[in-house]
């Protein structure tokens, strides 16, 4: 009867509605949670009737976060549930979800291109290619449209940067793309010329994940290390044309000041843009409206407003300090943002949270209609500001969970806050045993609702270690993948920017070679 009720189960894993994961941390929030994960529970998260399932081999490392659809009807070859993977060799694989075979793959790379060389910087290696995780809109072609950015070179040392849009049944380019990134912006900044910042491939890799919002996808770029010159870029596109629709630069009349966020996505409400900005200029000195007089916000958390698909900065919030922690590489953009759901707090209002948290241990809670902007000497109008949260610094991004938020410290314990009344707990809920080493973790979460709550998370070292934890208390571990005898469910190194994917009853864990999968063992 087990057999026969676990044959059974393993089947309705495949056939079942699934939630799809569209983009980094599940939504435009980046949340990090799937809340419908109906097989995975509490109670069978343990080595005893959870592992590896498969680990399927791939041309290059996994610095994005796997995608999944369900269902999805692939020529010739019936339907499958399909995990998508996108390596920095630049390639894009469909794979079956439940097995791990290849249903297509294709390479972006141009005829005499190969993936970008690292510029003598160790954060992407041993290539760039497709870094950022891409984004699935159901919406736009004949099937479904996945989109990203790639990096090449050409045997002239060439560098390009090219946003790509593909059929997701069959990886053919979509929209006549790819198109080709290229930008300039007012202003008398690093590589500047004739009054405007200009936009040099090679000197940026786009490792956020891409942002999918009213028509528009938004990439945002990052330096390699601190390589001047450069500074702070987001751009838009039509989804459906893939013309360009939007260009602004945070530090046009300075320098640095990227998007870096661990690979985290821009974060969206639905009408506004949301992001943490890294090191960079910022200028002290405000205009009438509290404002940088040269619109320059290095180190900042900004709002970006999005009218007619024209990006403008309509809100931020700048630390006291935040001048000399990015003279310190101190930055804020370390880490990567969060919006929170609506909370009520003591007093019965409404509130609207974001939150983020970078190298300086503090997390800072915003009230994304009045973001505090930047006050000499005192940091007293942001909504919330916890010191010393995070003891070693965030390199990741958070998730949420009912009304806890997960952080995972570099050199720390895996901490769990929560929110009371819409102020978030000075002190950890919980923490994890383990201690995670740089760079930390970017936990993800899936539930059932609100119940049969699991943290999931990364830990690098080496062999990778993936661990569950009960989310409502991370001193109980239901699993990790050194438990089983026989090194059963070790998996290699995960990469870099690893975030676990969860969705149908499996987890999804990039590798710097593979994609490895975990479910309940048949």
């Amino acid at each position: 009867m087990k057999v026969i009720l676990m044959g059974i189960m393993l089947l309705a894993s495949r056939v079942l509605p699934a939630a799809n994961v569209l983009t980094f941390h599940n939504d435009n929030a980046r949340s990090g949670h799937n809340t419908e994960e109906t097989i995975l529970t509490t109670s069978n998260v343990k080595s005893a009737t959870f592992g590896k399932l498969f680990n399927a081999t791939v041309d290059g490392v996994v610095d994005a976060q796997p995608l999944y659809l369900g269902s999805v009807a692939i020529p010739t070859q019936g339907t499958h549930n399909v995990l998508y993977v996108v390596t920095e060799n630049d390639s894009v694989y469909a794979l079956d979800a439940d097995a791990g075979t290849v249903l297509w793959q294709v390479s972006v790379l141009q005829n005499g291109e190969v993936p970008s060389d690292t510029h003598s910087c160790g954060q992407i290696s041993p290539q760039i290619g497709i870094t950022d995780t891409p984004v699935i809109d159901l919406s736009t072609g004949p099937h479904g449209t996945i989109y990203f950015v790639a990096m090449s070179k050409d045997a002239s040392n060439n560098y390009y940067q090219r946003l790509h849009a593909l059929d997701v049944t069959t990886g053919a380019e979509q929209f006549s793309g790819p198109v080709t990134i290229q930008a300039q912006y007012p202003g008398t900044g690093d590589n500047s010329q004739g009054g405007n910042v200009i936009f040099d491939p090679g000197q940026y890799a786009e490792r956020a994940g891409l942002l999918d919002l009213d028509g528009a996808i938004y990439t945002a770029w990052t330096s390699h290390c601190d390589q001047r010159p450069y500074t702070g870029w987001i751009i838009g596109y039509d989804k459906k044309t893939l013309a360009q629709s939007s260009v602004i630069n945070l530090t046009p009349n300075g320098n640095e000041g990227s998007i870096w966020q661990a690979g985290g996505g821009l974060v969206s409400d639905g009408t506004s843009i949301y992001f943490l900005d890294a090191n960079g200029v910022f200028d002290a000195t405000l205009s009438a409206q509290g404002f940088p007089s040269l619109g320059d916000y290095g180190n900042a958390f900004v709002r970006l407003s999005t009218t007619n698909h024209q990006l403008a900065v309509a809100d931020y919030f700048e630390m006291d300090n935040g001048v000399s922690e990015s003279d310190s590489d101190t930055d804020l953009g370390s880490g990567g943002a969060m919006l929170l759901p609506v909370q009520k707090d003591g007093k019965g209002n409404m509130r609207h949270l974001a939150i983020g948290a970078g190298k300086d241990s503090n997390i800072y809670v915003v009230d994304t209609t009045n973001m505090g902007k930047f006050n000499s000497g005192t940091d007293s109008a942001i909504y919330q500001q916890v010191n010393a949260a995070l003891p070693g610094g965030i390199w990741g991004v958070p998730a949420w969970f009912t009304d806890h938020v997960y952080y995972g410290p570099e050199g720390y314990n895996l901490l769990s806050f929560q929110f009371r009344n819409a102020k978030l707990g000075t002190a950890a809920a919980s923490k994890s045993a383990t201690s995670y080493t740089y760079p930390g973790t970017s936990p993800s979460v899936s539930a059932n609702a609100n119940t049969n709550g699991i943290v999931w998370a990364i830990e690098h070292v080496t062999p990778s270690v993936l661990h569950a934890y009960n989310a409502l208390n991370l001193a109980e571990e239901l699993y990790h993948t050194n438990q089983a005898a026989n090194s059963r469910d070790q998996f290699g190194q995960a990469a870099h920017f690893g975030t676990p994917t969860i969705v149908n009853g499996k987890v999804y864990v990039g590798t710097i070679n593979s994609v490895a999968a975990f479910g309940l063992l048949p």
